[in-house]
């Protein structure tokens, strides 16, 4: 629901392509040491409380945004979405990988019911929009974080695992980061994020900019999820882990191709047929990860391998609205995605000569 409400709400307000840029980008200076702490604490209190917080969270920022003007208002209200993502995305995937039966499965089962999440409130989002404006879609959004909280109590917790984790819960990395496979992951997971970037910033205006309205550009958005979920589903039973596969490889040149190539053309066609493939791609990079970290840790360190691997996520929330939002002010949006597009390449490249490297003992 953000993605197409807050980018837009800003531009209505009248911010730049630059500090639009910068609400997406400048939290993460927050999220990457808040997604480690999460992690780490997921593993020593357990995922459950990590979640409920993060629900909380949701429920004031809905509020916030309903009375936020400005940059610095919208500023605040953007951190606390980024602190209620860093914490809850390390904690429900260690969850997940300790949920009985096969581990890709139930990483993808994970992930498809996030994307029609995402499919849910993009289309939502976009018709609510339309119809009653930013005031009433910031409401719905406090009040999906309400029914998000009581199916989150719902869920039957776990015991942390306090006495089987270093004094220190940060002290846990130090060990993790001499794994060669957990830097790989990174690199995978910082392209897997890269258009999900662009979907919370940018890709709404693009839409608006080549004359689609709000409901249709929620329709469109929302495609890129509904890739995602056959991703999910489907490739759950073949990704593999190894050096051998192919699989970040062919992800990272699909992920390059689409957001490169998705503003050739002004049509809702070939728009949806990118968002689709984008969608596809980042699913499949994402399980990837999720499925390398969770083979290449154990079970008392896995909330904070994940949340370290998944620190590519947060550098990838950084860098690229920057570089996006600097771009699109001195060249255009359309250029913005053209140069998008050559770096997405340049990392996939990276990720098909490392490898091999990765997987070898340190």
């Amino acid at each position: 629901m953000t993605w197409l409400a807050v980018p837009l709400y800003a531009h209505w307000q009248g911010l730049s392509n630059a500090q639009i840029g910068a609400l997406f980008a400048l939290p993460v200076f927050a999220q990457a040491p808040l997604n480690l702490i999460g992690g780490a604490y997921s593993d020593r209190i357990g995922g459950r409380r990590i979640m409920l917080g993060s629900c909380c969270v949701i429920v004031g920022a809905g509020l916030w945004f309903m009375l936020a003007e400005g940059f610095w208002m919208l500023m605040a209200g953007q951190l606390a979405l980024i602190v209620s993502r860093a914490a809850f995305w390390p904690a429900t995937w260690a969850m997940a990988s300790e949920l009985p039966g096969v581990r890709g499965l139930q990483l993808g089962r994970l992930n498809a019911v996030t994307n029609f999440g995402q499919i849910v409130g993009t289309v939502l989002g976009g018709f609510v929009l339309a119809a009653a404006g930013f005031q009433a879609m910031f409401a719905l959004l406090a009040a999906v974080g309400v029914v998000s909280l009581f199916a989150g109590l719902a869920t039957p917790a776990r015991p942390g695992r306090g006495a089987g984790v270093a004094h220190h819960p940060l002290a846990g990395y130090l060990p993790l980061l001499r794994k060669r496979i957990i830097v790989y992951t990174m690199l995978c997971a910082y392209l897997s994020a890269l258009p999900f970037s662009l979907t919370m910033s940018f890709y709404p205006l693009l839409l608006t900019q080549f004359g689609h309205g709000e409901g249709a550009s929620g329709v469109l958005l929302s495609l890129r999820a509904v890739g995602s979920i056959f991703a999910s589903l489907l490739a759950a039973r073949f990704v593999r882990s190894g050096p051998q596969t192919l699989w970040p490889v062919n992800c990272g040149l699909a992920v390059a191709a689409a957001v490169g190539l998705v503003p050739t053309v002004n049509h809702a066609v070939p728009i949806a047929f990118w968002m689709l493939v984008v969608g596809a791609a980042t699913a499949a990079m994402t399980l990837y990860f999720q499925i390398t970290i969770s083979e290449a840790s154990t079970s008392a360190e896995r909330g904070s391998a994940l949340a370290l691997g998944g620190l590519g996520w947060s550098v990838s929330h950084l860098s690229t609205p920057l570089l996006m939002g600097f771009v699109a002010d001195r060249y255009g949006l359309v250029a913005g995605f053209y140069v998008l597009g050559v770096f997405a390449l340049a990392c996939a490249l990276v990720i098909a000569i490392t490898r091999r490297w990765a997987f070898q003992p340190a």
